[in-house]
């Protein structure tokens, strides 16, 4: 995906077979954060703590051509009975997203809550 300038034009930019499924995303993470927005950070959707793009980044929403990445920069380091996070670089996990039945917004809102205490 091209370089973009608000989290809006990226939303725009999701291949149409996933845009629901980034929405959903979306909202799950509205609903367990209120009050934090989006912004673009390393060219994705990211949510972070410390008040502005990047500081103390909590998770992000990634579009690729077939699946949606959800993923936590401290996913590592939360406990994931359901064994769905997918441990990436450094302390980052993630699961992809293909359908909106990929989508637990229960286990989500629940992963959320524990990397926020973090």
């Amino acid at each position: 995906m091209p370089k973009f300038t608000s989290v809006q034009e990226y939303m725009e930019a999701v291949p149409a077979q996933l845009r629901d499924v980034a929405e959903k995303a979306f909202e799950v993470v509205g609903a367990a954060l209120p009050g934090l927005d989006a912004a673009l950070w390393h060219g994705q959707p990211t949510w972070s703590l410390g008040g502005a793009p990047g500081r103390d980044p909590l998770c992000f929403v990634k579009a690729y051509a077939n699946h949606v990445t959800f993923g936590l920069w401290r996913g590592q380091d939360i406990d994931d009975p359901s064994g769905r996070l997918e441990p990436n670089n450094r302390r980052m996990a993630s699961v992809k997203l293909r359908t909106l039945d990929d989508i637990d917004p229960g286990l989500f809102a629940g992963w959320l809550a524990r990397a926020a205490k973090l």
